[in-house]
């Protein structure tokens, strides 16, 4: 979609399609204060700037990185401040990397054990089952040892 031929502001259905974020999506990061009070038209519909649709597309791929919310208005912030500095945004990258690696080592310990419990399990007719033994914290189980 050519932005420039667009007749600026647009209305929050053509924000969502340009930037890819719903409008509930919209209106939840606008009562966040993510998005700057939006322009209104005499019968109160929302009116979204070239700015604003880039504000949302920013937020948007902060999202698909995993950012948490007080992390993304931090970094909105940090990106509207044209005096910032890069210091203080690699330093909000830098702890959400460690908090991904932590998540992440967290998650394959799961795996690891889950991929334990598959292999001890027979899957067969009886009733023994070290998965469901695990569950409810019988430590007889190769999870537990």
């Amino acid at each position: 979609m050519n932005a420039a031929a667009l007749a600026w502001p647009v209305n929050i259905g053509m924000a969502s399609r340009m930037s890819g974020v719903t409008p509930k999506m919209i209106r939840h990061y606008e009562s966040l204060g993510l998005l700057h009070a939006v322009g209104r038209t005499d019968s109160g519909y929302r009116q979204y700037s070239e700015a604003d649709v880039h504000t949302l597309r920013f937020i948007k791929r902060c999202r698909e990185l995993g950012f948490p919310m007080a992390d993304i208005d931090e970094l909105v912030s940090l990106w509207r401040n044209r005096r910032r500095a890069s210091g203080s945004v690699k330093r909000i990258a830098q702890r959400h990397a460690g908090d991904l690696a932590q998540r992440i080592a967290a998650m394959q310990a799961m795996q690891r054990t889950l991929d334990e419990l598959i292999y001890c399990c027979q899957g067969n007719e009886r009733p023994d089952c070290p998965i469901l033994d695990d569950l409810a914290g019988l430590h007889d189980t190769p999870a537990h040892a």
